[in-house]
């Protein structure tokens, strides 16, 4: 019998892309679902997949308990303003759980279900998006490279031309400009969300601005990494006189001017819609690992990934994308509540971004060892 996929949110911008690539699965029963039955119904006569109003608010025991999925997609964010009401709901009823959260307390704090969870025998996952989904996936695969890693800096450059909505929007400014503490030098530091201004010349795409975020593998990978001393994530707009302006914008929000700015989100949203005509559909990711290597010499390594003409706004969606499939198709048996980390191997990752405008290039650096390239 056909596994069913409940994909909350399922015609939002992401959700959409979950929606058609599971219902490309031959195996698979979609269930598109959200607050517009008009959209979910569009979306489903579009891909042969069912459809469903709900308001997850509402009664979602009852949804659940009528529509009988097996795995829940859980897309509708921004999570940074959740609780777990979702999460929960679906241990009552049985179903395996996956989002696409990268708020770091929502994404961490998920462990809190792992006993109901468990006992359920349900797996319970936050955060199968870009972090820590993609990030810890790239760790794990080159992680053997080292006999020790030092420090860990990953950043994301998005694109002006980007489908990404208030909702993704109102996701980073929640935190912009707010304290929070990251990994440097060996101890916990204080830094403020879109401060700490750097550039990074991104393959393929030039210099971008990046600035601090809070994600959750400032977190994770201290807890995970043994001897780690420091790790740091950046995001940055493709526009250096956007970035510019929304890291003016935080110092009223580390001034205390202001509590935060997501209330900003749909206006300055719609501002940065002006500006598309300058620039481009191109994103770019990257993930830098430095440490010794099995000699004791220095290493380092770039993973690096260029997407094009927009397709960098679904790679967040890749992680949920694979662990839906392996669960339906019962090639995992983890259970539990956890955040993703190290869920998804990078393999798999690569082969769903076959399809899309991207590409991938890993690059070494091996002072201890002059055979690796």
């Amino acid at each position: 019998m056909a596994k069913r996929v409940l994909v909350l949110g399922g015609y939002g911008n992401f959700g959409t892309f979950i929606t058609r690539r599971l219902a490309r699965a031959h195996d698979l029963t979609v269930i598109v679902a959200g607050r517009s039955a008009q959209r979910a119904r569009t979306l489903a006569g579009e891909t042969g997949a069912e459809w469903a109003e709900i308001d997850v608010s509402g009664d979602l025991d009852g949804h659940l308990r009528t529509l009988k999925p097996d795995i829940l997609v859980h897309t509708c964010g921004p999570f940074q303003e959740q609780g777990y009401e979702v999460a929960q709901a679906a241990i009552r009823n049985r179903v395996h759980y996956l989002d696409i959260a990268d708020g770091r307390r929502f994404v961490t704090g998920v462990e809190a279900l792992n006993d109901a969870a468990t006992a359920a025998g349900v797996l319970v996952v936050s955060g199968a998006s870009t972090v820590p989904g993609l990030t810890s996936a790239v760790f794990v695969h080159h992680a053997p490279e080292f006999a020790a890693v030092d420090a860990i800096d990953a950043g994301v450059a998005t694109a002006q031309k980007t489908s990404l909505g208030v909702a993704t929007a109102k996701a980073v400014l929640s935190y912009a400009g707010r304290p929070f503490a990251t990994l440097a030098d060996g101890r916990m530091r204080t830094v403020h969300g879109w401060q700490g201004l750097r550039w990074h010349r991104f393959r393929g795409l030039g210099w971008r601005l990046l600035g601090d975020c809070d994600v959750p593998d400032l977190q994770l990978f201290p807890q995970r990494v043994r001897g780690l001393r420091a790790v740091r994530f950046g995001g940055g707009l493709e526009l250096a006189v956007l970035h510019l302006g929304l890291w003016s914008l935080t110092w009223f929000v580390r001034m205390r001017m202001v509590p935060n700015l997501a209330g900003a989100a749909p206006a300055l949203a719609a501002a940065a819609r002006l500006f598309d005509g300058f620039g481009t559909g191109d994103s770019g990711f990257y993930m830098e690992i430095t440490g010794r290597g099995p000699s004791g010499g220095p290493r380092r390594l770039v993973f690096e990934m260029t997407a094009r003409a927009g397709d960098g706004a679904v790679i967040p969606c890749l992680p949920a994308v694979v662990l839906a499939l392996k669960l339906a198709r019962g090639e995992t048996f983890q259970r539990g509540a956890m955040p993703c980390f190290g869920l998804v191997d990078l393999g798999d990752l690569l082969d769903e971004l076959r399809p899309l405008r991207a590409s991938v290039e890993v690059s070494r650096s091996a002072a201890d060892d002059p055979g690796v390239a």
